[in-house]
């Protein structure tokens, strides 16, 4: 099939070019003229690739890009969890999908759309494992990416209706090999830990998080493509635990002590505050921000058994994908142990 793959220069974006690639598709990869290309394939002699130059929230630019195009992957999205400009997360993650299934409408071609949302968009789970029938509550929302993927996800469903063929899937925390971003927020914690700038535990262990290898996501989004029936939603999730047992996890995986003790989340959101005040003076974007202890307050716990039950989804242990994580890490030299 001939596949459009917004976002194609993230983490995510990269990873599932690459294994469109392999499965035998013919890939236009959708990158803005300033992305950074390091994760997209390499464009070479019999290679199935091209780039196509835009922004989602260019529509000239999408609907060109659609042109003779029979599935779209829709991944480009703005995943921090907080910016000095708020209006990025509508224009980019709200605007963006508007304008891909505008581009659906207006194109023959296009059979179906592959939506990547978020857990955030079902919002949290404090005290329960929640399923797809989850919708969220709207009431309140700990980060604006939160709310834009929740507006997206309410448009996607209402597309969905009209008749556009779109699959919405839900990743967990993605983590994995690849490029060390706010996409990868497992290989930066790492990073921090393992490099004595977070010495202690975050909070309590009272968190919880499903956590999501890239590699099984990406699985996931091609079966999606083969398998995934137009206006159903699937959460391609993983091990439910919190960061307390990541870093335990770390810990024994590389025969290092684990952290002596906790650090209470309103020391952690003071930091944070600090971490915003640099950021507006440098322009450098905060790891750890107000928001994001806002979402450490709550549980985000989910079931994937839907998508193991209908995409054949298979997703590894948090164990198993920090074991490939962690000396990745170490070979590149990001961490020592």
């Amino acid at each position: 099939m001939k596949v459009l793959v917004t976002g194609a220069s993230g983490y995510l974006g990269g990873r599932l070019c690459h294994a469109l690639l392999r499965h035998g598709h013919s890939v236009r990869a959708f990158v803005r003229r300033t992305s950074d290309l390091s994760s997209v394939p390499t464009i070479s002699s019999g290679v199935a690739l091209e780039l196509a130059y835009g922004d989602v929230t260019d529509y000239p630019s999408l609907i060109a890009a659609c042109s003779g195009v029979d599935v779209v992957f829709h991944s480009a999205a703005v995943v921090e969890p907080w910016l000095p400009d708020p209006s990025k997360f509508v224009s980019v993650n709200v605007g963006g999908l508007k304008n891909v299934i505008r581009a659906c409408k207006e194109t023959d071609t296009i059979q179906k759309i592959v939506y990547t949302s978020s857990f955030f968009a079902l919002g949290s789970t404090d005290g329960y494992i929640a399923d797809e029938s989850q919708m969220h509550s709207t009431k309140s929302f700990c980060t604006e990416y939160e709310k834009s993927k929740a507006v997206a996800d309410q448009i996607a469903l209402e597309a969905a209706k009209e008749g556009v063929p779109i699959v919405a899937v839900y990743p967990g925390v993605i983590y994995g090999p690849g490029k060390v971003t706010a996409g990868n927020v497992v290989a930066r914690m790492m990073v921090e830990r393992f490099n004595g700038r977070l010495p202690g535990y975050i909070g309590y262990g009272n968190d919880m998080f499903s956590f999501s290898h890239v590699d099984d996501v990406v699985d996931g989004h091609i079966s999606a493509l083969d398998k995934g029936q137009p206006g159903q939603r699937y959460l391609l999730t993983g091990e439910n635990a919190s960061f307390k047992q990541v870093f335990d996890i770390a810990a024994a995986i590389t025969n290092t002590k684990t952290p002596r003790f906790n650090i209470p989340l309103f020391v952690i959101e003071i930091y944070g505050w600090l971490s915003v005040l640099f950021c507006r003076i440098t322009g450098n974007l905060p790891l750890i921000s107000p928001p994001v202890v806002s979402c450490l307050r709550h549980q985000w716990a989910y079931s994937c058994e839907k998508a193991k039950r209908e995409l054949n989804y298979k997703p590894r242990s948090l164990t198993e994908g920090l074991e490939e994580v962690l000396p990745w890490l170490k070979n590149l030299g990001a961490i020592k142990y």
